[in-house]
């Protein structure tokens, strides 16, 4: 399994993370669902709603994934999975994040060191929940990046 970004997506979720540090920043993939690949066509960029933790734990509240999921919907996308970052520490799943992992999803985990993105790995859960899978992130030249539509700012989080 792979999934699949431009490289303009993978700079806005970049500087969405950077913006969070030193706290964890988290977002939701939207995309479409194909075989063998996943392919992210916009993200919706969510405030942590974490109260305590936030340098390393994250919460995307319930009216922000469902605010995601009708911006989804009404694109002809889906919620394919959520990113968020690991400040100062590596784009691996912690045992927090494999508790709270849903299945279906990917999870894009970036490490940003010092307020720098870097490394972006994506996961999956494994079906017995157990651990999770790498998938592999191909990341495309900007050029061949399908139209999102414009960004705009709402109350649910930023459709970045």
């Amino acid at each position: 399994m792979s999934l699949v970004l431009s490289a303009r997506m993978s700079e806005r979720i970049h500087a969405h993370l950077c913006r969070a540090y030193p706290d964890e920043g988290c977002g939701v993939l939207l995309g479409r669902d194909g075989e063998g690949r996943r392919e992210v066509v916009e993200i919706v960029a969510v405030e942590n709603r974490r109260e305590e933790s936030r340098h390393n734990r994250y919460l995307i509240a319930p009216e922000q994934f469902l605010f995601a999921d009708r911006a989804a919907r009404g694109a002809g996308l889906d919620v394919i999975g959520f990113f968020h970052s690991h400040p100062d520490h590596p784009a691996r799943p912690s045992a927090f994040d494999l508790e709270h992992a849903w299945p279906y999803y990917s999870y894009l985990i970036v490490g940003v060191t010092r307020g720098q993105a870097g490394e972006g790995r994506s996961w999956r859960l494994a079906e017995d929940r157990s651990r999770f899978e790498e998938e592999t992130v191909e990341v495309r030249d900007t050029h061949s990046e399908p139209s999102g539509g414009p960004d705009r700012t709402t109350s649910g989080g930023d459709r970045a």
